[in-house]
């Protein structure tokens, strides 16, 4: 019998009743951006403009409102391609051992005699043995440091090569450390490049590792590679150091193990400061840094270390109230306040000469971490939004050129059953945007055309089920029985024909990157879209239809 219960009434334009909700603020893509936009900087300053307060208001806030994204061939962006210096983290490496070093070696002075770091290539640490005799002794002391390569690869080897040459001990990386440490560095970069773009409130930005070393960054929207380059290549290298002198003069020259440092501090003008080279606490102890207000209620930075460097700090101020001590930012001094007490929690705060902007920049900075070693940059692109506001108008011409040819031939092929079809055409095309909007995806011109070629899909199942009705007609007794054949018998050709392309584009999407992976998202989200339209969206109008006509035959 030709029917349909009411239940599956209601979840049928229930569905698309939530189709076209979820795609309409495409259509309202300028107002809801900035209003989207708006919040974002308003979180992040903590206030509003009249402007965006308007903008708010446009789009109620219990409504959808996510967007379809569009890719940077659409709307215009920077494209970087960058080289991780991976050789930056070897030095640092070695700077780091040296202190681990220097106190094993001291426990063994009575053999060893007298110990110092000699120079040497970034990548290797010497160390000067007095007692050349001796010299078996520190290998063993420096070998019993080394611990196991943490990766799949360098299972069961160490992480440093001990090796002596005359009087000094050599320590280097091993290869299997070395390679670890370049993919190490290579993801972090990764995370960190990608925490910085989504704290802009940047939308949908691609960004992948390319190679041994090379990072690929494309964000949509963004002004120009220039302005892409400043926000990423921002190292925000945060370090607490001990101040050993303050002065005037910046062509002083530093003593060994120590570094002399400008203060930005626009109260201390001119004011150069002589720290220790070895931070105290580094920014990689940060969990948490967010724009606040000092005592005296000017625009500061408050931060919150994690349990290690909460220890480390604490130590630290315990044993030296009274001391000035430096907050190093990209090797500039931002503040060097007095330790007044213990500070046990972990927790602090940055003042200076900062407005509301720089400290909640600052705070983005801190927040999203420092890169791990320097980036250059091998080749930028700016794309212009004319470029993909014409890449938009093409898509769209070849969208609706596509669209009145499609309902063109099924309304004079299959008439009133054609604009059935042509109806759940529409609320197809809705439902495919509510989807991307609410997933977040992003659009590309391959996508579009992902979308072109969906619209000729969705109706391939409905030709299929209407030419099976005609046949029907033929020898099914009335015309009730005769649809409820057709969708019956069109049912296992729909689903077959479906899954093929299915299957297809589920492996475009895992194995493609980039605009391939674009269509196939498109391709799939239409897939299913069609499917259901075809399936329950056109059968709920015929039956509507039939039972409110009960026509004697029907022409399809």
């Amino acid at each position: 019998m030709l029917h349909i219960p009411l239940w599956k009434r209601i979840v049928i334009w229930g569905l698309c009743a939530l189709g076209l909700l979820t795609a309409l603020p495409n259509a309202l893509y300028t107002r809801v951006e900035m209003h989207n936009d708006a919040v974002t900087a308003a979180e992040r300053a903590g206030f509003e403009t009249e402007a965006q307060a308007a903008d708010r208001a446009l789009w109620p806030d219990w409504l959808p409102s996510g967007l379809v994204n569009l890719g940077l061939d659409l709307r215009g962006g920077a494209h970087l391609l960058a080289e991780v210096q991976v050789a930056d983290v070897y030095k640092a490496r070695m700077d780091g051992l040296w202190p681990e070093m220097r106190r094993a070696l001291s426990d063994a002075r009575g053999e060893l005699g007298g110990i110092r770091r000699a120079p040497s290539d970034p990548s290797e640490l010497r160390i000067q043995i007095e007692e050349p005799e001796a010299m078996a002794r520190a290998v063993e002391i420096a070998n019993g440091l080394a611990t196991n390569v943490v990766s799949l690869t360098g299972v069961g080897q160490q992480d440093i090569d001990v090796t002596a040459e005359g009087n000094q001990l050599i320590i280097r990386l091993s290869e299997a450390e070395r390679a670890a440490t370049d993919d190490r560095t290579l993801k972090q970069s990764l995370e960190i490049i990608r925490r910085r773009v989504d704290e802009v409130g940047t939308r949908e930005p691609t960004i992948q590792r390319q190679g041994d070393n090379r990072i690929l960054i494309q964000v949509p929207g963004i002004g120009s590679a220039t302005e892409l380059k400043e926000l990423i290549g921002t190292t925000a290298q945060l370090t607490f150091q001990q101040v050993l002198g303050r002065g005037s003069d910046g062509n002083a020259i530093a003593k060994s193990g120590t570094v002399i440092l400008p203060s930005i501090d626009e109260d201390e003008n001119g004011i150069f400061y002589t720290l220790d080279d070895l931070p105290v606490v580094t920014g990689e102890d940060l969990v948490d840094a967010r724009p606040d207000f000092d005592q005296n209620g000017r625009p500061a930075v408050s931060f919150r270390f994690n349990p290690s460097g909460a220890r480390k700090f604490g130590d630290y101020t315990a044993a030296n109230v009274g001391q000035l001590f430096a907050i190093v930012l990209d090797n500039e001094v931002i503040s060097a306040p007095r330790i007044n007490q213990h500070i046990p929690g972990g927790s602090g705060i940055i003042t200076g000469s900062f407005s509301v902007e720089n400290s909640t920049n600052l705070a983005v900075l801190l927040r999203a971490g420092a890169l791990p070693a320097k980036m250059t940059f091998l080749e930028e692109r700016t794309i212009g939004p004319e470029l993909g506001q014409d890449s938009i108008d093409a898509g769209r011409l070849a969208a609706i050129v596509g669209i009145v040819a499609v309902v063109a031939f099924m309304i004079a092929s299959y008439g009133l059953f054609g604009v059935f079809a042509t109806v759940a055409l529409g609320l197809n095309i809705s439902m495919l945007f509510g989807f991307l909007s609410t997933i977040g995806a992003t659009l590309t011109l391959p996508g579009i055309a992902g979308i072109v070629l969906t619209v000729g899909m969705a109706v391939d199942a409905n030709v299929l089920v209407f030419e099976r009705i005609r046949e029907e007609m033929k020898t099914a007794k009335g015309p009730a029985r005769a649809i409820e054949l057709g969708y019956e018998k069109a049912m296992s050709a729909i689903i077959d024909a479906n899954i093929t392309t299915f299957i297809t584009a589920l492996i475009l999407f895992f194995l493609g990157s980039g605009p391939v992976k674009g269509f196939a998202v498109t391709l799939v989200v239409g897939l299913v879209t069609s499917v259901f339209t075809a399936i329950f969206v056109t059968r709920a109008m015929v039956v509507m239809w039939f039972e409110r006509k009960r026509p004697k035959t029907v022409t399809v």
